[in-house]
């Protein structure tokens, strides 16, 4: 069974584990649904709150 790939982007600025923050309109993996997410960049992870980013629509999420 293939799992949906879940993009994001960014609506504020997120510090990720490595303390690098990410600033917005930053493309993120995601994953979990519910008021708190996992998010991922390069690796990086970003614990997410629901407000903190948007989902990007599938047909805009190819890139």
């Amino acid at each position: 069974m293939a799992l949906s790939r879940r993009i994001g982007t960014l609506l504020v600025a997120v510090s990720g584990l490595s303390g690098q923050t990410y600033p917005v309109g930053t493309r993120v993996a995601i994953r979990g649904t519910g008021g708190s997410v996992d998010g991922f960049v390069d690796g990086d992870w970003l614990p997410l709150a629901w407000w903190e980013f948007a989902d990007v629509p599938v047909e805009d999420g190819a890139a």
